[in-house]
């Protein structure tokens, strides 16, 4: 039985397509918002990391009425390392909206929220955004996309999706990209007509798949999932049951139920198979979670989410300058912050190790983690985080590592630079196409060959490159990859930087931090010109003589500081440094501070 009344769809793309400014469209010409009503850009980016980075790193529902039908809408992540969120919420819808840039075409991260979406048998419209960019070339694009779907297997009925050309920033759609859209009626109609609508049985007992969990402060967890067959009700008995774990089984009682209406949760007391429903109240409930009729328990399959490729070391934070600005510094609310964050994190992982005081935390990359870090700090906590590492593993007795798609748009003249320092990184060339000014670089590479490399390609491109990268699968070990080539300048006393000691340091390498910065010996100040470690005094103040005062001489000029954020702190560190983050600022040390324990560890 089709329940016509219901429309799930995902928007799915790569970072910085226009997901969530296109589900903003959507919502203001559907009626959603009030005529006079005031509306923040992106406002499905609720977030403030998201609001900061312009990206989205977390899924969100939302509704629209459209001609009598409800349309359920996920806005979902672009960025490779919140793959996660997309695999698990496809789970949900009945069909996706592939948005494609008209310019840029399509990315790694494009292939990768397709092939999950083609596993499942979804079906698809292709939206070609950003067609008010002056340099859009819609037909170009198309025939990619199209080929995109060969290379995927993708069957007939998929190759003959409907295709629109949207401009999400100017709000219109059309069918044929000759003729200027007026609106978004257009992409509403074609959802409305392709999309299939959910098939229901509701006469049978409830099943309902868990595929989010949201956090409120007030009414604790919330689960969010569709209802596949049945009918839930306020105060009803049920269970929960995973199919993963016949273990994790309980009777509960459903006490709050919500629908999505627009941006906001809207309590109900029944809602009936094919709608996309949130409850709270059930302590324990987790992603993968079944909610089930007493009279038949029967889990449902959850998708298996892929699995992390990089780790890092998460430990106490036990510098001289520990507990001066944070709120949570025990190992204890550390561990419990960690598992907390496992419950709505599926891609995460944490493990103990030997100290008490340190965990293993697994991730899908960099920015994954790293975002993770942010949000601690933010929450008041103070922790130290090691380099990152990839996860290897053995299939068939073969040392195998995590290899990544790797997609480079540079202007012409530093292609050459690029693909050299590729290679020596044991990167692959697999396809490159020149244009009149910039060229398209494909490679593969493993993923610790990346390490780092983020900040060297905006040098080595002039800030003009743009570089994007997909885990795509797991192969044999490549070889050893040159590690950082530059030692670090590190701090020889416990003090504060004053202009006189840090003009006589940065004769050595650049620096990290300017004059009045607390300082502690074994802290990392800057970077050395040449490959060795060296200790610098950034503290020593110019002393008075009978000669002279210590204010004459010439004034001192010292070169701006390169100023180290959480990414770029994380990219520069070695296996003997750690990153210390506090809620209000970010140092680079050493691990062990001694300089004689550190000598003699080395030897």
């Amino acid at each position: 039985m089709k329940r016509d009344n219901i429309r799930n769809i995902a928007i799915i793309a790569h970072v910085d397509h226009g997901k969530t400014t296109l589900v903003d469209e959507l919502l203001k010409q559907s009626g959603t918002f009030r005529a006079n009503q005031v509306v923040a850009e992106r406002v499905m980016d609720s977030n403030d990391i998201e609001r900061e980075r312009g990206i989205t790193i977390l899924a969100k529902n939302t509704s629209i009425h459209y001609d009598g039908v409800k349309i359920n809408i996920i806005d979902t992540p672009g960025h490779a390392d919140f793959s996660g969120e997309v695999e698990r919420v496809l789970k949900m819808v009945d069909g996706v909206v592939l948005l494609v840039d008209a310019f840029e075409g399509p990315m790694p991260q494009t292939r990768f929220v397709l092939k999950k979406a083609l596993e499942l048998g979804h079906r698809v419209i292709i939206c070609i955004n950003k067609m008010d960019r002056p340099d859009a070339r819609p037909a170009e694009v198309v025939d990619e996309v199209l080929e995109l779907l060969i290379e995927l297997n993708a069957d007939d009925s998929v190759l003959d999706s409907p295709i629109v050309y949207a401009s999400a920033r100017l709000g219109t759609a059309t069918l044929d990209y000759n003729e200027p859209g007026r609106d978004m009626r257009p992409l509403f109609d074609t959802i409305l007509e392709h999309i299939p609508a959910p098939d229901v049985e509701p006469d049978k007992p409830l099943q309902l798949l868990i595929s989010t969990i949201d956090y409120n402060d007030y009414v604790g967890r919330i689960g969010i999932g569709k209802i596949e067959r049945g009918t839930i009700r306020v105060g009803q008995d049920a269970v929960v049951c995973n199919v993963h774990d016949p273990s994790h089984t309980q009777s509960v009682r459903i006490n709050t139920l919500y629908t999505h209406e627009g941006l906001n949760r809207q309590n109900t007391d029944t809602a009936e198979a094919g709608e996309i429903v949130g409850i709270s109240g059930i302590e324990n409930l987790s992603i993968g979670d079944t909610i089930c009729a007493t009279e038949a328990p029967e889990p449902i399959p959850f998708v298996r989410i892929s699995e992390p490729t990089v780790v890092m070391t998460f430990s106490v934070n036990d510098s001289p300058f520990a507990g001066r600005e944070g709120k949570y510094v025990q190992s204890r609310v550390l561990r419990e912050r960690l598992m907390r964050e496992l419950q709505t994190d599926v891609s995460l992982r944490v493990e103990e190790t030997a100290s008490p005081d340190a965990f293993r935390v697994s991730g899908r990359g960099e920015l994954h983690l790293s975002i993770l870090i942010e949000n601690m700090r933010r929450q008041g906590y103070e922790l130290q985080v090691s380099n990152p590492e990839v996860l290897y593993k053995t299939i068939d007795g073969v040392k195998c590592e995590p290899i990544e798609r790797v997609i480079f748009d540079v202007p012409n003249e530093y292609a050459g630079s690029v693909i050299q320092t590729l290679g020596a990184k044991k990167g692959e060339l697999v396809l490159m196409h020149q244009g009149e000014l910039r060229t398209r670089l494909e490679f593969t590479i493993p993923s610790r060959g990346l390490f780092g490399y983020r900040s060297d390609f905006i040098t080595d491109t002039h800030g003009e490159g743009v570089m994007n990268a997909v885990f795509d699968s797991y192969q044999p070990y490549k070889g050893d990859i040159p590690a950082r080539p530059l030692g670090s300048l590190i701090a020889f006393e416990t003090g504060e930087s004053v202009t006189y000691g840090l003009f006589n340091a940065q004769e050595r390498g650049t620096l990290f931090i300017g004059p009045g910065v607390p300082v502690y010996s074994g802290m990392i100040v800057g970077e050395n010109s040449r490959g060795e470690d060296i200790e610098v005094n950034v503290c020593k103040k110019k002393h008075v003589s009978n000669m002279r005062a210590s204010g004459s001489d010439e004034a001192l000029h010292l070169t701006p500081p390169r100023v180290m954020t959480l990414e770029k702190a994380l990219e520069f560190i070695g296996p003997d440094e750690l990153v210390e983050v506090t809620p209000l600022s970010i140092r680079i040390r050493k691990r062990i501070l001694d300089p004689t324990a550190r000598y003699r560890a080395k030897k």
